[in-house]
């Protein structure tokens, strides 16, 4: 098992250790771009995905880098939803 399959099946089991730069890593390498949505944005942050417009929204937790479990299902539904997982 690859290192790309290994992170999605880490998404699946919903940890509640899962972490910002975890999900940061999987979306890039399955071609979403990070994006930080101005100024007023506080910590919501965009990923896009150029070759078919899929946009995932998520809010970047602060002052540590875990996510909440119910930010961490919703990256889980949403890849599940366009075929990633």
């Amino acid at each position: 098992m690859g290192r790309l399959e290994k992170a999605k099946e880490r998404l699946k089991a919903i940890p509640k250790d899962y972490t910002y730069s975890e999900v940061r890593t999987l979306l890039c390498h399955i071609g979403f771009e990070e994006f930080n949505k101005g100024k007023t944005s506080g910590s919501r942050v965009k990923f896009y995905r150029k070759k078919d417009g899929i946009i995932i929204m998520l809010h970047k937790p602060h002052p540590g880098d875990v996510m909440s479990v119910a930010s961490t299902r919703d990256v889980y539904e949403q890849l599940h939803r366009i075929g990633e997982i």
